[in-house]
């Protein structure tokens, strides 16, 4: 939860309060939003790219 949290609010400037009151799975989302527009922006490869922590394997 924790780096869900820490994720949104360093990408999007979110409050804690507000992230922390999200579901599970809609942080999980958002993250995943942030990685995709990062992915795009840096045109890479999923697997390659270093912000998306969260599709690690």
């Amino acid at each position: 939860m924790y780096e869900e949290a820490g994720f949104i609010a360093y990408y999007f400037h979110w409050p804690h309060d507000e992230i922390m009151l999200m579901e599970h799975r809609e942080r999980r989302k958002w993250c995943d939003e942030i990685s995709r527009i990062n992915r795009n922006m840096n045109d890479d490869k999923p697997d390659n790219n270093p912000f998306d922590v969260f599709n690690k394997r």
